[in-house]
Protein backbone atom coordinates (compact mmCIF):
# COMPACT_ATOMS: atom_id res chain seq x y z
CA UNK A 1 0.00 0.00 0.00
CA UNK A 2 1.75 3.36 -0.74
CA UNK A 3 -0.38 7.11 -0.90
CA UNK A 4 1.17 7.63 -3.93
CA UNK A 5 -0.57 4.66 -5.33
CA UNK A 6 -4.12 5.58 -3.24
CA UNK A 7 -4.11 8.97 -4.63
CA UNK A 8 -4.07 8.30 -8.42
CA UNK A 9 -6.76 6.18 -7.64
CA UNK A 10 -8.76 8.48 -5.99
CA UNK A 11 -8.04 11.43 -8.55
CA UNK A 12 -8.99 9.42 -11.28
CA UNK A 13 -11.85 8.65 -10.02
CA UNK A 14 -12.99 12.34 -10.15
CA UNK A 15 -12.20 11.92 -14.15
CA UNK A 16 -9.08 14.70 -13.76
CA UNK A 17 -5.98 13.70 -15.50
CA UNK A 18 -3.09 12.52 -12.98
CA UNK A 19 0.71 11.91 -13.41
CA UNK A 20 3.67 11.35 -11.18
CA UNK A 21 6.45 13.68 -10.96
CA UNK A 22 5.69 15.69 -14.50
CA UNK A 23 3.04 15.55 -16.45
CA UNK A 24 4.35 14.09 -19.86
CA UNK A 25 1.32 14.56 -22.29
CA UNK A 26 0.18 17.59 -23.99
CA UNK A 27 -1.78 19.67 -20.95
CA UNK A 28 -5.36 19.48 -20.38
CA UNK A 29 -6.97 22.64 -18.71
CA UNK A 30 -6.95 20.59 -15.25
CA UNK A 31 -4.84 18.26 -14.19
CA UNK A 32 -2.71 17.08 -11.00
CA UNK A 33 0.72 16.59 -10.89
CA UNK A 34 1.88 14.23 -7.70
CA UNK A 35 5.35 14.27 -6.07
CA UNK A 36 6.02 12.46 -2.95
CA UNK A 37 8.08 14.44 -0.38
CA UNK A 38 8.39 12.54 2.28
CA UNK A 39 8.33 8.82 3.54
CA UNK A 40 9.34 8.11 7.12
CA UNK A 41 9.34 5.64 9.93
CA UNK A 42 7.56 6.65 12.83
CA UNK A 43 9.46 6.12 15.92
CA UNK A 44 10.01 2.91 17.39
CA UNK A 45 12.08 0.93 20.26
CA UNK A 46 13.03 -1.83 18.72
CA UNK A 47 14.23 -1.34 15.58
CA UNK A 48 11.31 -2.74 13.43
CA UNK A 49 9.17 -0.21 12.38
CA UNK A 50 5.45 -0.81 12.18
CA UNK A 51 4.08 2.10 10.53
CA UNK A 52 5.22 3.82 7.40
CA UNK A 53 4.75 7.38 7.46
CA UNK A 54 4.02 8.71 3.34
CA UNK A 55 3.48 12.50 2.16
CA UNK A 56 2.39 13.40 -1.05
CA UNK A 57 2.22 16.80 -2.55
CA UNK A 58 -1.05 17.61 -5.29
CA UNK A 59 0.10 20.12 -7.54
CA UNK A 60 -3.27 21.53 -9.10
CA UNK A 61 -3.42 22.98 -12.47
CA UNK A 62 -6.55 24.69 -13.75
CA UNK A 63 -7.13 27.33 -16.48
CA UNK A 64 -10.59 27.37 -15.06
CA UNK A 65 -11.94 28.31 -11.63
CA UNK A 66 -9.24 26.48 -9.09
CA UNK A 67 -11.72 27.27 -6.30
CA UNK A 68 -14.75 24.79 -7.57
CA UNK A 69 -11.53 22.09 -8.10
CA UNK A 70 -9.82 22.66 -5.34
CA UNK A 71 -13.00 22.27 -2.83
CA UNK A 72 -14.40 19.00 -4.76
CA UNK A 73 -10.76 17.49 -4.65
CA UNK A 74 -10.51 18.40 -0.84
CA UNK A 75 -13.89 17.00 -0.17
CA UNK A 76 -12.62 13.63 -2.12
CA UNK A 77 -9.47 13.63 0.03
CA UNK A 78 -11.53 14.00 3.43
CA UNK A 79 -14.07 11.07 2.80
CA UNK A 80 -11.13 9.13 1.81
CA UNK A 81 -9.07 9.49 5.26
CA UNK A 82 -6.49 11.11 3.62
CA UNK A 83 -4.82 14.08 5.83
CA UNK A 84 -3.87 17.48 4.19
CA UNK A 85 -1.49 18.50 6.09
CA UNK A 86 -1.32 21.73 4.40
CA UNK A 87 -2.77 24.05 1.51
CA UNK A 88 -1.26 26.94 -0.64
CA UNK A 89 -2.33 29.23 -3.76
CA UNK A 90 0.88 29.42 -5.33
CA UNK A 91 -0.86 31.79 -8.01
CA UNK A 92 -1.48 32.42 -11.75
CA UNK A 93 0.76 31.36 -14.13
CA UNK A 94 0.44 34.37 -17.10
CA UNK A 95 3.22 32.48 -18.95
CA UNK A 96 0.79 29.18 -18.93
CA UNK A 97 -2.67 30.39 -18.38
CA UNK A 98 -2.99 28.36 -15.50
CA UNK A 99 -4.30 28.90 -11.57
CA UNK A 100 -1.44 26.82 -9.62
CA UNK A 101 -2.31 25.27 -6.37
CA UNK A 102 -0.59 22.90 -3.36
CA UNK A 103 -2.46 20.86 -1.25
CA UNK A 104 -0.27 18.52 0.67
CA UNK A 105 -1.61 14.82 1.83
CA UNK A 106 -0.38 12.38 4.40
CA UNK A 107 -1.35 8.67 5.85
CA UNK A 108 0.09 6.08 7.99
CA UNK A 109 0.45 2.66 6.41
CA UNK A 110 0.50 -0.64 8.82
CA UNK A 111 4.35 -2.27 7.65
CA UNK A 112 3.15 -6.33 7.47
CA UNK A 113 5.89 -7.93 8.36
CA UNK A 114 6.85 -11.83 7.80
CA UNK A 115 7.00 -13.96 11.22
Amino acid sequence: MSLLSDLKTLISGLGIPVETGIFSDPAPDEYIVLVPIADEFALHGDDKPDIDIQAVRLSVYTKGKYTKLKSRIIMALINSGITITSRLYIGYEADTGYHHYNIDTENIYKIETEE
